[in-house]
């Protein structure tokens, strides 16, 4: 969601070449800035022994508080990219900003690499964890966090820089008019589509059922169909000059949106939608499919009330009832560390678990147990399960990003991985194999 925004803020910037450079290299230097000096500060502090945790993140990435607040901030940006009001600062903090940087408006560059920051934790925040974790264990020299975590800034703020640095370019095109408003306007209906992730994350996370998968998938099909519509020139916003011609280009462009608005249709139906099953709901909130409503296999077992397995796998989501299957059963156990945030998740659910050489040995060779780490229902003494979930997975496995496979014996021995994500299906076979023939 934050390509659009980027895009257009920096599209209406500085009138000169050389200053929308400039800004757009603050940019990168910003987001670089508020990744590498919250760890060099975490590190200064742990030489006066003072403890400091990274759950900041997974609240910041998962809790349903700054998830709405971001989905209406994007709900805010799509308004404006249609034309309903334009977004300004206000001029005296633009004056002032401007007057103490040459007129480089870095007040405003800053709250947007801070606003990409915030709102990509969800994604970074487990790669930014563990770097919090290797600085604060005491393990490791003052530097290496630090060095650590600016090669990951980089190469993050990279393609968001070069965003920055191009649209400046497209300033200085000519008859820059209602086509650049066009722009916008197709950006708003992304932003629409995309900025819906943080409404999805908020609500699985504290499981209010108000995004159902079909649900979503109905709001995706009718905006893109709007979006194809107005590609057309059937849709008309305030500031759009009217479409006398189609161009190859645009008629290309909403040949591609239909062609997408039709793939998605059968979703509503209960097809998996393998390509886009990291950006919608699972198939456990799907109301309706062509064989009926999916029944819970799992029902009568801890969590299983809210919490599914995906492909209606028997399974867990406790550890400890995990493992009393397992020795009943004298089985290996297969642990999935997950949540709900996860997009890389949902895909390999979708791509790899329900091949036909994965799906049968995670059936009937596994006892499964998911842990969500970032379910925010409170549990035993008043803790949230995916803070105990996560603090598990850490301690015992060293794993702290989402998906995690690690399959152990019902002992609790470790018999393979951890495996991270990767869509390599004979890779994942093996590592099947391997802790299966761990057990014998």
């Amino acid at each position: 969601p934050m390509v659009p925004m980027t895009v257009s803020f920096f599209v209406k910037g500085s009138q000169s070449p050389a200053r929308g450079r400039l800004r757009a290299l603050m940019y990168g230097i910003f987001i670089v800035a508020l990744y590498v000096l919250p760890i060099a500060l975490i590190m200064a502090l742990t030489l006066f022994g003072i403890d400091v945790s990274g759950d900041i993140f997974n609240f910041i990435g998962t809790h349903w508080i700054p998830n709405l607040i971001f989905f209406a901030i994007f709900m805010v940006f799509a308004a404006s990219f249609f034309g309903a009001f334009e977004i300004t600062m206000p001029s005296k903090l633009v004056n002032k900003s401007d007057e103490g940087a040459d007129k480089g408006g870095l007040v405003g560059i800053f709250f947007m690499a801070l606003t990409l920051v915030l709102v990509s934790f969800s994604c970074t925040g487990p790669i930014v964890g563990n770097v919090i974790i290797e600085a604060t264990s005491g393990s490791t020299n003052f530097w290496m966090p630090i060095i650590t975590m600016a090669a990951f800034a980089i190469a993050f703020a990279l393609p968001f820089t070069l965003l920055a640095w191009f649209p400046s370019l497209l300033k200085n095109l000519p008859k820059s008019g209602g086509w650049l408003n066009s722009v916008k306007v197709v950006l708003g209906f992304i932003e629409v589509a995309l900025g819906l992730k943080f409404l999805m994350t908020a609500d699985q996370t504290m499981h209010w059922g108000l995004l159902d998968r079909e649900v979503y998938l109905a709001i995706w099909i009718v905006t893109f169909s709007l979006m194809g519509l107005y590609l057309l020139g059937k849709l008309r916003f305030a500031h759009d000059d009217k479409v006398e011609k189609i161009s190859v280009f645009r008629l290309s462009l909403a040949i591609g949106v239909f062609s997408f608005v039709v793939y998605m249709i059968p979703g509503m139906f209960g097809a998996p939608l393998n390509a886009i099953s990291g950006y919608i709901p699972p198939m456990s909130t799907q109301d309706y499919q062509v064989n009926g409503r999916v029944e819970n296999v799992n029902a009568g077992r801890k969590y299983a009330d809210f919490l599914h397995l995906p492909h209606q796998l028997d399974g867990y989501f406790d550890l400890e009832e995990a493992k009393a299957a397992a020795k009943a059963e004298n089985k290996p156990i297969f642990v999935d560390v997950t949540g709900h945030a996860c997009n890389n998740c949902r895909e390999m659910e979708t791509m790899v678990w329900s091949n036909d050489q994965v799906l049968p040995m995670l059936r009937e060779d596994f006892i499964i147990c998911a842990l969500y780490v970032d379910d925010m229902t409170k549990v035993e003494g008043g803790k949230r399960l995916g803070a105990i979930n996560s603090k598990l997975a850490q301690e015992t496995w060293g794993v702290n990003a989402q998906p995690g496979y690690i399959i152990i014996s019902p002992e609790g021995e470790q018999l393979a991985g951890p495996r991270g994500y990767n869509t390599d299906i004979n890779g994942f076979v093996e590592f099947l194999n391997q802790g299966k023939n761990g057990m014998n």
